[in-house]
């Protein structure tokens, strides 16, 4: 009789653990190894999206091609900069931002040769930055506008921020500058004989990161929406609470020790639920416009999206 009984609370126990585990969504997020996507990691890596019902999967996808694996369907979410969700939307891919991730401040910047003293100084060079419609590629042309300069007065050889930083350090007598971010930037920092960071994000505050899916998945999972925020903002809070671990656990997928992460994540900020409410009460929409008429002029995009649809705010509370 014992062991009948304790092969039916063992059934029951297996069926409940099936049950628990059909519950949970699975999804695949599109993102990079920049520092400001770190906490997405940890809510992996420590479980946080697993006690929240997510079944995540993560994936390493370059900028220029994320929106392609949305389209494709291989992913129904992404983490990226607000004027990228822009760009895709104006192609055709439609996805929707639901909160902030971080705001760089010093993080992505630009390095130049000893010899350049300013941006103007760049008239005619060679300038190293990722494909049209990516972060690296868009802060050049913002930097640029901002110093009475276009695109056109440059000539642009399209490196992913890694290489770009590697070009640098290895003195490529072909590039004069390179556009990159952390923890890449960093790697300059270490080696100012290569090259110096003549500007960045501290000078020209214009790279925040959002996460965001597709229409579709959020109409369809509307509680999964919620839980992937959540998890967002108790990733931020264990960072808060155990910083030693979670630069560990974030430093390790970056291949940086947990001190090495510490220092990276220092140029920038990580947006909690207080900051998410501000951000989205009026400085993205702003943002949103001026990168979107920037965007239209560089020819990155051909029309301007309904700017009015690129958040939906509802899960943040």
């Amino acid at each position: 009789m014992k062991k009948l009984i304790s092969l039916a609370v063992a059934a029951f126990v297996s069926l409940g653990l099936q049950t628990a585990q059909a519950q949970e969504t699975k999804l695949s997020i599109g993102l990079s190894g920049w520092t400001g996507f770190a906490p997405l990691t940890l809510a992996k890596e420590a479980g946080i999206f697993k006690k929240n019902g997510l079944d995540v999967t993560l994936r390493k996808i370059p900028q220029k091609d994320r929106h392609l694996a949305i389209a494709s369907g291989d992913i129904q979410c992404a983490a990226t900069t607000v004027e990228t969700w822009i760009a895709w939307n104006a192609a055709g891919v439609a996805t929707t931002q639901i909160f902030q991730l971080d705001k760089s401040f010093g993080a992505d910047g630009m390095v130049v040769k000893p010899a350049i003293g300013k941006i103007t100084d760049l008239k005619g060079k060679t300038v190293a930055a990722s494909a049209p419609g990516t972060a690296p590629y868009f802060t050049l042309a913002w930097m640029l506008k901002k110093n009475g300069m276009s695109l056109k007065d440059v000539k642009i050889v399209n490196l992913e921020p890694q290489a770009a930083a590697n070009a640098m350090i290895a003195g490529n007598s072909d590039i004069d500058a390179a556009m990159t971010y952390e923890p890449f930037l960093s790697a300059v920092r270490a080696k100012p004989e290569a090259g110096k960071i003549l500007a960045t994000t501290l000078d020209y505050p214009m790279v925040m990161d959002t996460f965001g899916c597709t229409p579709k998945f959020l109409t369809d999972n509307p509680k999964a929406a919620k839980a992937l925020a959540d998890s967002y903002f108790d990733a931020i809070e264990m960072i808060a609470k155990e910083p030693k671990k979670s630069f560990e656990i974030m430093g390790a997928d970056v291949k940086q020790t947990g001190e090495q992460f510490e220092n990276s994540q220092k140029f920038l900020r990580w947006q909690d639920r207080a900051a998410n409410a501000r951000f989205f009460a009026g400085e993205h929409a702003a943002f949103s416009k001026e990168a979107a008429d920037l965007l239209l002029e560089a020819g990155i995009i051909k029309t301007i999206p309904d700017l009015t649809k690129l958040a939906d705010t509802r899960f943040l509370k």
